[in-house]
């Protein structure tokens, strides 16, 4: 015989958590760099001061998007808006905006954090390009 699964009485709502992870709660920055890296599965997004410490970070899947619904661009517009909230916690007023990756998330994410109230210093692409590298994986057909 095999285990037994009783099935749980919910609300059937999905929530989104919107908490980034702060690493210390208290230090005030003026300003700040937001990484974004954005694959074909994630969006993860990182808020670090001008030296690189790491202030706080989101992704996707840590706000409650499963499976295929992280790769969307509205995961990754809510993945900005959590990250906008934690750099208006700490009193940020401008930004920089480093974009990694290729998916579908880089781009809504960047509009998010355009509409916002913070200053955007720059935008940098640091999406690694090799110069005849490896062969590449074969071309997926669906």
């Amino acid at each position: 015989m095999g285990k037994k699964r009783v099935a749980q009485k919910g609300g059937g709502e999905e929530t989104l958590k919107e908490t980034a992870k702060a690493v210390k709660p208290s230090r005030v920055v003026e300003q700040g760099r937001v990484y974004i890296f954005s694959s074909y599965n994630n969006t993860i997004m990182s808020l670090t001061d001008e030296r690189g410490n790491t202030l706080a970070q989101a992704s996707a899947g840590g706000i409650g998007f499963k499976g295929t619904k992280k790769s969307t661009p509205f995961a990754a517009s809510r993945v900005a808006e959590t990250l906008y909230n934690a750099a208006k916690a700490r009193g940020m007023k401008k930004i920089e905006l480093l974009v990694k990756g290729v998916g579908t998330g880089r781009d809504s994410a960047l509009r998010a954090f355009g509409a916002k109230d913070l200053e955007i210093i720059s935008i940098r692409d640091l999406t690694p390009v090799p110069h005849n590298g490896p062969r590449p994986r074969k071309v997926r057909r669906v």
